[in-house]
């Protein structure tokens, strides 16, 4: 029984440690440092803005439309790492570095993240909401923006 949940343990911490391992910081180009407003979601209806229909299918509260649980506004499936953000400022792949969350990549926006708010990917409501609302300063190594 021990050795299932240390093992359990090893496998939730490498997921945690090596998702974050992927994400990694362009060398030749200089980070700007910025206060942003930091807020925890992640892929539940509450943090997401989706309902189940009559045939238990989850769709978007906005424009009714069928969603697929856990895809972002970029195509990709959240996982710890993505980040929602303003596009405008931020656009998609846009890298960050926030202090006690670790490396992050911008692959959502969110309906009510605008401007320096930042909304960081957790595994589960509990932790999206105990990371609450943070000002923390970011490491931010935008992309160039495709024309």
């Amino acid at each position: 029984m021990i050795k299932r949940c240390l093992f359990c343990l090893a496998i939730l911490l490498s997921a945690l440690v090596f998702g974050c391992a992927r994400i990694r910081p362009p060398s030749n180009v200089r980070p700007v440092e910025r206060m942003l407003v930091t807020t925890g979601y992640c892929r539940c209806s509450q943090c997401c803005s989706w309902h189940r229909n009559w045939f238990m299918q989850p769709v978007n509260d906005v424009t009714g439309r069928r969603k697929k649980v856990g895809e972002t506004a970029s195509g990709t499936m959240a996982r710890y790492g993505t980040i929602a953000a303003d596009t405008s400022r931020y656009p998609f792949g846009t890298i960050l570095y926030i202090d006690g969350y670790g490396y992050g990549r911008v692959e959502d926006r969110g309906g009510s993240v605008k401007g320096d708010h930042i909304d960081l990917y957790f595994s589960s409501h509990g932790r999206a909401r105990s990371w609450g609302k943070r000002t923390k300063p970011v490491k931010i190594w935008l992309v160039k923006r495709k024309r």
